[in-house]
Formats: C-alpha cells, sequence, structure tokens
C-alpha cells in the first residue's frame, strides 16, 4: 500500500512541475528588444545593424498596453520592430484583427506563430499567444528579398516565444 502512495505522490509532483515550467516557459522578457539582437539583424539583412533605440509605443486604443519600439540603424536603411504584450491571447487575437482593418491587402504568412500577414507596404505582422509585433524594413529594395528577410527576422522572434 505504501509503495503505491508514493507511486501516486510521485507522479503529482511530476505532473506539477511539468505544468510549472509550462506556465512561464513562454513568458515574454521584459526587454522586449532583447527578442531581435543587432548581431542577428545584421546577418538575416547583411549589413551592419546598430543596437536598436527602445522607445515606448504608442498604446494603439484607449485603455490598451502601450509596446516597444526597438530601431535598428545601418548605413542607408532601418529596420523598425514594435511590440506588444497584452493581457490575454485572447485580447492579443481581438487587437490583431481590429488593427488589421489599417494595412490594406495582406498577405497570409502561413506557419508564423499564430496568424501572420505582409501588408500593402511589405511590412510583417505576427501574433504568437499575448504578444503582438510588427517588423518593417526601409528603404524597401527588391519586394521579395524584403518579405523573406523580414519572414526570416519575425520566425527568430516567434522560436523565442
Amino acid at each position: 500500500m505504501a509503495t503505491w502512495c508514493n507511486r501516486i505522490l510521485i507522479a503529482t509532483i511530476l505532473v506539477l512541475a511539468t505544468c510549472a515550467i509550462r506556465s512561464t516557459a513562454n513568458e515574454p522578457p521584459a526587454d522586449l528588444c532583447s527578442l531581435l539582437p543587432a548581431a542577428d539583424v545584421s546577418k538575416a539583412l547583411g549589413q551592419t545593424y546598430s543596437a536598436p533605440e527602445k522607445s515606448v509605443a504608442p498604446r494603439p486604443f484607449k485603455d490598451t498596453n502601450e509596446g516597444t519600439d526597438c530601431n535598428y540603424n545601418a548605413k542607408g536603411g532601418k529596420l523598425w520592430f514594435r511590440a506588444y504584450v497584452d493581457p490575454s491571447p485572447s485580447e492579443s487575437k481581438d487587437l490583431f484583427a481590429r488593427l488589421s482593418k489599417y494595412y490594406g491587402p495582406q498577405t497570409p504568412v502561413p506557419g508564423l506563430g499564430d496568424e501572420a500577414y505582409l501588408d500593402a507596404k511589405h511590412a510583417i505582422h505576427v501574433r504568437k499567444g499575448r504578444v503582438r509585433y510588427y517588423l518593417n524594413i526601409t528603404p524597401v529594395g527588391s519586394v521579395s528579398a524584403v518579405e523573406k528577410q523580414l519572414t526570416e527576422l519575425a520566425n527568430r522572434v516567434a522560436a523565442q516565444l
């Protein structure tokens, strides 16, 4: 009987430990710019980009969270990474849908986050869990190259969430 109780106790502890690890594994970092190091940006875009200049991104609607802007500069170009952490995945999904109405025709990007699209200006918008983020390169040279580069960077961010 004691062996049976010990097995149940061990199984219960393992289940609780697994749940605790999973609940914290997908927490975004406090510094959202750390999701996209300048070295990764430079490698993906083929030139040297500075460390991000951080600032507060405005609330998209009243009573929503502020976000973080991370601007990476290079000779003749700029990458803009904007990220928001919403209170829940359902609120993030709702905000993502509401905001998508402002970005013209969209091209879905399957397999990236929970949902993603390229907008009319070739920027990428992604939602994963309770995080929404946006990446934009200026100036836009070859559209197909820019979209490929942005998708690669967006995948690097998503892999960390």
